[in-house]
């Protein structure tokens, strides 16, 4: 099965790549490296979820949200490689908006780790690190970059 009928199996689509909010791209490729810069939770009509995490929302929700960003990650992967079967992921940074207090980062940036392996299998598995954050851009919930690479 290939990464699309993954995805549709799923009940889930790639949304558009976002338009850069700043002077930036939404990757960069360096060979066959894609960086792929940070993303927010976009809601379908292209806002941002915002808010603190244990605060405005509980960790089962931020999760959805992180699982949002890595949809648009997917995205921006498959611009860089024409096709996500060409695409294994090699790091994520995965930052939450949390309060002071808050510690379950991993359960939330999971979100994003878990579609990719049920999405691209073995070659979504990934290293990772997951922060709590004192705020993110327009006070989004998650925020996740990460580093791929197109293989053959």
């Amino acid at each position: 099965m290939t990464p699309e009928e993954k995805l549709k199996s799923l009940g889930l689509v790639l949304p558009k790549v976002p338009t850069p909010v700043a002077n930036y791209v939404p990757f960069k490729l360096d060979g066959r490296t894609i960086y792929c810069s940070g993303q927010g939770p976009r809601k379908p009509d292209g806002s941002v979820f915002v808010g603190k995490v244990g605060r405005d929302y509980t960790v089962e929700e931020a999760y959805e949200h992180a699982k949002l960003v890595g949809l648009g990650l997917l995205a921006a992967a498959k611009m860089a490689a024409g096709d996500l079967g060409k695409v294994e992921v090699v790091k994520l940074l995965g930052m939450v908006n949390g309060v002071p207090e808050f510690g379950d980062q991993p359960k939330v940036i999971n979100g994003c780790s878990d579609l990719f392996v049920a999405v691209l299998g073995e070659r979504g598995r990934h290293a990772r690190s997951a922060v709590g954050m004192g705020s993110l851009p327009g006070n989004m919930s998650v925020e996740i970059e990460a580093i791929m690479r197109i293989v053959d």
